[in-house]
């Protein structure tokens, strides 16, 4: 089962549950009922952003649909030995394929934190923005990162952070033609 499958799985699983049909997912995340319906297939694999309004409106942390197994603390991570995430995003509807994250807390159980090391290709310059509920925390790492929050444009370098609140219609990506890599914290009230 692909990573895109088990998650489409898991919401579906929740979402069964809790009795909540598609269509009341629907209007409880502002998503459509057919990105639902083709994330719960395996279909597409969405961004965070998505992801996070499901949680938000099923009542389950955010890592709930990315974990597959159950550790003791402390967790232990390494960036670069073990499979990303996904290597195609969904943001929404539209494809990110320049978006690969790798969760750095998979197995932790009752975290309050979603942290994930994110590789942001060059994208395509269109930059839509979501809005979710939480914060968000970036460290970057190598490359520049573009912020887009509500009507201002941030450009950071390595070495630089940035902190906001992602009610606030946002956009994160790679801010030239060199791949970005950033350490990124989420955190849903």
């Amino acid at each position: 089962m692909s990573q895109g499958s088990a998650i489409g799985a898991r919401i579906r699983a929740f979402r069964e549950r809790r009795e909540v049909g598609v269509t009341d997912l629907s209007e409880n995340t502002g998503l459509k009922t057919e990105f639902i319906e083709k994330l719960e297939n395996g279909e597409i694999y969405p961004s965070l952003g998505p992801l996070q309004k499901i949680s938000r409106a099923l009542g389950v942390r955010l890592g709930t649909f990315l974990d597959d197994q159950e550790a003791r603390d402390p967790i232990i991570s390494r960036i670069g030995t073990s499979v990303e995430e996904a290597s195609a995003l969904q943001t929404g509807h539209e494809a990110r394929p320049e978006y690969v994250h790798r969760s750095l807390a998979m197995g932790k159980t009752d975290r309050n934190m979603e942290p994930f090391f994110i590789t942001l290709a060059p994208d395509d310059g269109k930059h839509k923005l979501i809005s979710h509920q939480g914060e968000e925390f970036m460290l970057v790492l190598k490359g520049e990162l573009l912020v887009i929050y509500g009507h201002e444009r941030h450009v950071l370098k390595p070495g630089e952070t940035i902190y906001y609140n992602s009610i606030v219609p946002h956009h994160v990506g790679a801010a030239g033609a060199e791949t970005t890599e950033i350490l990124a914290v989420m955190y849903s009230a």
